[in-house]
């Protein structure tokens, strides 16, 4: 699994920029995402895809220990619809 110490690495070793630096962009790009998806706004990266939040409504569930009915309540989530470009590189 590639995760952000490997991403760093990697644009610092194609870029020439320093470790620290990549670090710092990686993680702002994604503090900015984030507030944006908390604000309801859809972040799409061209060639990649874009995300959304998409709200569940309440539901009834049950519990799986006791088979009690239970109210899930309504939450939000965030959902990816990759790009054609992605789709295809699979």
């Amino acid at each position: 699994m590639v995760g952000k110490g490997d991403i760093v690495e990697r644009v610092a070793e194609l870029t020439g920029y320093p470790r620290t630096r990549v670090a710092l962009v990686y993680e702002t790009i994604f503090e900015l995402m984030a507030e944006a998806l908390a604000e309801g706004e859809q972040v799409s990266v061209p060639g990649f895809g874009s995300f959304f939040v998409s709200e569940r409504a309440a539901r009834q569930g049950r519990n799986p220990a006791t088979g009690e009915p239970i109210t899930i309540a309504a939450s939000k989530t965030v959902r990816f619809k990759p790009a054609k470009g992605l789709k295809e590189q699979l």
